[in-house]
C-alpha cells in the first residue's frame, strides 16, 4: 500500500477505535435521558472518578479485572447518588435545576479529585506488554483493541438486559409512559434511579479502559464529555447503534482533521457536527421525530 494512504488508514484506524470510547460514555447519556428524560452533565466526572478508583485499586495490589469490577460498583452507587440528589427532586417539580445540579456534582467531583489524588496525569497499568497487530499494515495497540471490545461488550451486554429481562422491559415500559407503567405497578422512581446507576457503571467502565490510553488526571473529562455529548446529539438519544456509527465517524473525522490540518483543529469536526445536528436535524439521524397532540 502507498505510504501515505497508509498514515491516513493508520489514524483513521486509530480514530475510530477511539470513537467507540465516545460511544460508551454518549451511551451513559441515553440511559438516563431514556428513563427520566434528564442527563447527566457530570457524566465525564464520573468516568474519571472510575479511572482514579480503578487506578487505586490496582495500585493495591489488586487484579487488573477486580480493580474494573470495583470501579464499577463504585460509578453504580455514584449514579445512584447523582439521581438521588440532584436530579429526583427537580423531576418531580418538573424544572430543569437538574441541569446545573449535575454540573455542579461534576465540579465537587473535579475538586475532590485534585484534592485526593492531585493534578498530575497518572499512567494507567495494565496487565499487557506493550505491543500492537498488525493487519495489512495498520498497527492496532492493545489498549484500542481492549477499548473496542469493551465499549461494544457493554453496550451490547446492556441492550440485552434491556430487551430479554423483567427489569429491562420494566424500565423500558417506564420511558414509553411513567403514568402507565405506574399503573402497571412499576415504579417509576426505582427504574430510574436504576438507570442513572447503570449510566454511572458504564462510565467508571468506560474511565478504566480509557485510562491507559489519555492517562489519568482530573481534567481528563472535559473535552471527552463535550465529545459524548455531540455524539449522543448527533446520533439521537434514542438508537445505540447510532452512537456506534456516530462515535464511529467522529473519532475518524477527528483523528484525520488533526492529522491533515493540524492538533488546533482536531475539536472542531465534533462542533460543527453538534451545530448541524441541532439546526437541521434536532432529534439526530438515527431519532425519531416527537409527535405533540395539541
Amino acid at each position: 500500500m502507498n505510504p501515505e494512504l497508509l498514515a491516513y488508514a493508520q489514524m483513521a484506524v486509530s480514530g475510530a477505535l477511539m470513537g467507540l470510547a465516545y460511544a460508551l460514555v454518549a451511551y451513559g447519556f441515553q440511559l438516563t435521558y431514556a428513563a427520566g428524560k434528564a442527563v447527566n452533565f457530570g457524566q465525564g466526572e464520573l468516568v474519571m472518578l472510575g479511572a482514579f478508583i480503578g487506578l487505586t485499586l490496582t495500585g493495591l495490589g489488586i487484579p487488573y479485572w477486580l480493580s474494573i469490577a470495583g470501579a464499577m460498583a463504585a460509578g453504580t452507587g455514584l449514579g445512584w447518588f447523582v439521581e438521588r440528589s440532584a436530579v429526583r427532586l427537580a423531576l418531580k417539580q418538573h424544572n430543569e435545576g437538574w441541569i446545573l445540579l449535575t454540573i455542579i456534582i461534576g465540579l465537587f467531583a473535579v475538586s475532590a479529585a485534585e484534592n485526593i489524588w492531585g493534578r498530575e496525569d497518572k499512567p494507567y497499568p495494565v496487565p499487557w506488554q506493550d505491543g500492537s497487530i498488525d493487519i495489512y499494515g495498520i498497527s492496532i495497540t492493545w489498549p484500542e483493541i481492549t477499548i473496542a471490545a469493551g465499549a461494544l461488550g457493554a453496550m451490547i451486554v446492556i441492550e440485552l438486559a434491556k430487551r430479554y429481562t423483567m427489569i429491562g422491559i420494566a424500565v423500558q415500559a417506564v420511558s414509553a409512559d411513567p403514568d402507565t407503567a405506574e399503573l402497571c405497578g412499576i415504579r417509576s422512581t426505582s427504574a430510574t434511579a436504576l438507570s442513572w446507576a447503570v449510566s454511572g457503571a458504564a462510565a467508571a467502565f468506560a474511565g478504566t479502559i480509557i485510562g491507559p490510553v489519555t492517562t489519568v488526571g482530573p481534567t481528563m473529562a472535559a473535552a471527552l464529555t463535550l465529545k459524548a455529548f455531540s455524539v449522543a446529539v448527533v446520533a439521537g438519544l434514542d438508537s445505540a447503534i447510532g452512537l456506534v456509527f456516530t462515535g464511529i465517524f467522529l473519532g475518524t473525522v477527528e483523528n484525520l482533521s488533526g492529522f491533515l490540518l493540524g492538533s488546533g483543529w482536531r475539536e472542531t469536526p465534533g462542533l460543527i457536527l453538534l451545530i448541524l445536528a441541532l439546526a437541521l436535524r434536532p432529534q439526530g439521524i438515527f431519532g425519531k421525530k416527537i409527535i405533540r397532540k395539541v
